[in-house]
């Protein structure tokens, strides 16, 4: 069954990005261990041609999923890359991390980016990029339907390993009127987003641009009036409080203050770029 639904609303970030917000910092209850979730859907450049410029995280992981389109990271540990239609990029932002995202002019904008809390004893582990590209992701093919394991694993298929919590992430596309069965794993929150079409999960409605939360063993996810692009991701809720603002997600009011003071200092940054 739906737990909880978030539909999606206009919203503007980084160098004026519009953007489709979803998830915030009043969804975690029901969304735990999942903090943010923004999708881009647009095919205006003026709508993202000034990206996300240079700024820092700590104490979370970000997964940038393209359906459609091109965006390059940029980060203080050197890493340079550019994913486009189909991959992920994933960025262990650890103990501290500046990036940057610059999209590419093309005809549609279409994907989303979600933030995944860090255990507190992991959150100043040392930062890591990973990049998916959707050739290396392995399909489960059925009647009407296509699952593609970006992370985890689903039946016999398997995707990237989870460098900290976790993380089933699969990217799921239904033919219009057909439908999905997906098993749960015990213990793991459940979530889909829907990013293009409205689905029923075992009977309710969930709209375009709209994130759900799933209770149950197993989920009957159906196309509705069209062709759907939906994107599955699952993982073990984390029991910790948790301290939040803008980029950084610490577990005390404490850490958190350090956090921003070191930004101030100039000390943010533990793990410099490696020379050769």
């Amino acid at each position: 069954m739906i737990k909880a639904k978030v539909q999606g609303f206009p919203a503007i970030d980084g160098g004026g990005v519009h953007l489709i917000r979803v998830l915030s910092n009043n969804t975690y209850k029901d969304f735990n261990p999942f903090l943010m979730l923004d999708s881009f859907d647009t095919d205006n450049y003026d709508d993202y041609k000034e990206g996300f410029p240079m700024h820092p995280h700590r104490g979370i992981e970000t997964l940038t999923y393209i359906s459609k389109g091109k965006v390059s990271h940029e980060d203080s540990m050197g890493n340079k890359k550019t994913v486009a239609d189909g991959g992920i990029q994933w960025m262990t932002t650890g103990s501290g991390i500046m990036h940057s995202e610059k999209f590419d002019d093309v005809p549609r904008l279409l994907g989303l980016q979600l933030w995944l809390n860090m255990p507190a004893k992991e959150k100043m582990d040392e930062p890591k990029y990973l990049e998916i590209k959707p050739e290396n992701a392995e399909d489960f093919v059925g009647d009407g339907f296509k699952l593609k394991v970006m992370a985890g694993t689903y039946k016999d298929k398997k995707g990237a390993d989870a460098p900290h919590n976790p993380l089933d992430y699969y990217v799921v596309k239904i033919d219009s009127g057909k439908e999905i069965t997906i098993d749960s794993k015990k213990g793991y929150t459940n979530i889909i987003f829907t990013l293009i079409g409205d689905v029923e999960v075992d009977g309710e409605k969930v709209n375009e641009k709209t994130a759900a939360s799933l209770s149950g063993e197993k989920f009957v996810i159906k196309a509705l009036n069209e062709d759907v692009e939906l994107v599955w991701f699952a993982s073990p809720p984390l029991d910790e409080p948790m301290e939040w603002y803008g980029p950084i997600v610490m577990n005390t009011r404490e850490e958190l203050y350090k956090a921003f003071q070191e930004l101030r200092n100039g000390t943010f940054i533990k793990e410099k770029l490696k020379e050769d």
